[in-house]
């Protein structure tokens, strides 16, 4: 659309839908549980952690939106073009981010389920394949459309739910007990913790690609200016950074210091959240925060299954030299990453407690490789040039996150011990 479009509030609205569709895709595994739990933890001592890993990474993210909306082209579009290595990359990156993040989302969603209807006999694996296949009957039927209403509904559902329940509790203090001994956050021990709980704040970095093809479609049904889709992608970043601070404060105001375990399994604490809801809230609302909690685990699960099945589909149509992915392909990869993320499950079913925090992890490894090749493909872009302010939040990002990643390295190999 031309970039002599008038923007007003009625065409920021109908803009909405790919910025969004990323929010519901960020507040799962990383909201609901690594922000709470590092809540839980450790108190308000991670808060600045939280703000800097989503300052640092929106430009990487912001990048997608910026590319897609000047370009017409998706940023995986934008790596073939500049290498096909930088395609074979992501490919081989995304692949493995598929499985491992498809297992770990839908797991965590048949444990909400499991855990709101105790009397269920299914395990967890059956539970699991229910979940898959229904994504793929509504992704089958709705496509993006489906995808972007249901979307919606959940951010704005556990948006008013969190908001409300985390100032019910800031009103009531905080439930720390006189002889609690604060822990601290800042040894080599607790970086673990803190990598898994980057890795996916606010979502890993490879949706950024996700969330290119997801502008792409949303361009070809309902195109929109260049500072709308913008203004999209803003409110779902910022919606989701500031959601992971809101269920940090959770987490310190009802959990941290008041003498309860905290789980640490995904599965097992998401029992120990809801409760949180129920204790601040009132009893009467544990079905209700149930479901919205199963809601926002379902709907990262159907992102996920949509999301990585385009990033997949995409970077094989452009190394064969196809013109376009048809439905048919593209729900073939749906079922892929469905069938490989069960597989996961199925196959490692014992360690499956492990399973989100090597998913988190394993994402910020990846993270400074996908920032470095968001950041080369519009650094020389001519027609909306990064701000001297962006380029330099650009650099700091990379610094920071290969930083991180390579403290973590290290002392994964004993160096540092």
């Amino acid at each position: 659309m031309s970039e002599q479009h008038i923007s007003t509030w009625k065409s920021k609205i109908n803009a909405l839908g790919p910025g969004i569709m990323m929010a519901s895709a960020a507040v799962g595994g990383s909201h609901l549980i690594a922000s709470t739990q590092a809540g839980a933890l450790y108190g308000w001592q991670l808060a600045l952690i939280i703000v800097l890993t989503n300052l640092f990474k929106y430009p990487f993210f912001r990048f997608s939106a910026h590319y897609t909306l000047d370009t017409g082209k998706s940023l995986i579009e934008g790596y073939a073009e500049k290498s096909r290595i930088y395609l074979w990359v992501f490919l081989i990156l995304c692949i493995a981010a598929a499985t491992i993040n498809a297992g770990a989302v839908a797991i965590v969603t048949a444990a909400i389920v499991k855990i709101a209807i105790p009397s269920l006999t299914l395990g967890i694996g059956a539970i699991s394949a229910l979940i898959m296949a229904s994504c793929l009957i509504i992704l089958a039927s709705g496509r993006y459309k489906a995808l972007d209403n249901v979307s919606k509904i959940i951010i704005v559902s556990l948006t008013v739910a969190t908001v409300a329940a985390a100032g019910i509790a800031m009103s009531r203090g905080m439930q720390m007990k006189p002889d609690f001994i604060e822990p601290t956050p800042w040894t080599l021990a607790g970086l673990g913790f803190l990598i898994a709980l980057m890795g996916w704040m606010p979502a890993p970095i490879e949706i950024s690609a996700i969330n290119s093809l997801w502008v792409t479609e949303k361009q070809r049904l309902q195109p929109s200016s260049y500072h709308d889709g913008i203004f999209d992608f803003n409110v779902g970043y910022i919606t989701s950074a500031v959601l992971a601070v809101v269920f940090l404060a959770l987490g310190a105001y009802v959990q941290y210091g008041n003498g309860e375990e905290v789980q640490m399994a995904g599965g097992k604490y998401i029992g120990q959240l809801i409760n949180m809801y129920a204790v601040t809230i009132g009893d009467w609302s544990r079905p209700l925060v149930a479901f919205i909690a199963f809601a926002c685990m379902y709907g990262t699960t159907i992102t996920v299954v949509d999301g990585y099945a385009r990033a997949i589909a995409e970077p094989v149509r452009l190394l064969r030299g196809s013109e376009k992915t048809g439905n048919a392909e593209l729900f073939a990869w749906n079922i892929w990453v469905a069938g490989s993320g069960l597989a996961v499950i199925f196959w490692f079913d014992g360690v499956m407690a492990n399973l989100l925090k090597f998913a988190m992890i394993a994402a910020f490894v990846s993270a400074p490789v996908f920032a470095w090749l968001n950041y080369r493909l519009v650094k020389g872009d001519k027609r909306h040039k990064l701000t001297a302010g962006m380029n330099f939040l650009a650099i700091v990002g990379l610094l920071y996150l290969t930083g991180f990643a390579v403290l973590f390295l290290l002392n994964l190999s004993g160096l540092l011990a």
